[in-house]
């Protein structure tokens, strides 16, 4: 479902019959009530076709998939050998989290502090001109904050923005029930620039 050398989900599409998307084009991630190990979301992306479609991933694809710890092989063309990929990719991501690095992070306007974060946390996304509006709810407080966001900052692990737009305001649980309401209040919300290097 997940590849992790093109970054990109495998949906089903009622029109092309297969698509294949970024995480920068869900619009909407929830989780599905009822057993919590494993972990199935419901999103709603954004298709090649034109239109919105649902689809499920699972907690791995969606939060470990993203790392490449279960990539396929390659063909080393010093050795004529197939080496796997999950090898070194995980070997990567470990060098990164020892560093202090995090795969995806977003900055807590309630706590006032950059957070690590994993897409399972996303809520709502929309996309706009390279850039990507997100809802993240806060691993740590379970506040929604909005920040705004490159589009590589949500598509490549470790690929960190220096700085993020953050909209100043504590949301009620309930206040962006829908994408539209997402939509309008993040473009016509002022940002905020923060730093989010996480120490």
């Amino acid at each position: 479902m997940y590849d992790p050398l093109t970054s990109r989900y495998a949906f089903a599409c009622p029109v092309r019959g297969e698509t294949h998307v970024l995480l920068s084009a869900f619009r909407s991630i929830e989780p599905l009530p009822g057993a919590a190990h494993p972990a199935v979301f419901r999103v709603r992306f954004d298709c090649g076709c034109g239109e919105e479609h649902d689809g499920l991933v699972t907690h791995e694809e969606l939060d470990w998939a993203p790392l490449g710890l279960a990539a396929g092989e390659f063909l080393n063309l010093m050795t004529a050998r197939l080496d796997p990929v999950g090898t070194e990719l995980g070997e990567l991501a470990a060098v990164h989290i020892k560093r202090g690095e995090w795969p995806w992070s977003f900055f807590c306007y309630p706590e006032e502090q950059p957070r690590p974060v994993f897409p399972s946390s996303f809520t709502l996304l929309t996309a706009a001109d390279g850039t990507v509006g997100l809802a993240v709810r806060c691993p740590s407080c379970r506040h929604l904050s909005l920040n705004l966001v490159s589009q590589q900052h949500v598509d490549v692990p470790f690929h960190n923005d220096r700085e993020v737009g953050v909209v100043e305001h504590v949301f009620a649980d309930d206040a962006l029930a829908t994408l539209d309401e997402f939509r309008s209040e993040l473009w016509s919300a002022s940002f905020d620039a923060r730093r989010l290097a996480l120490e």
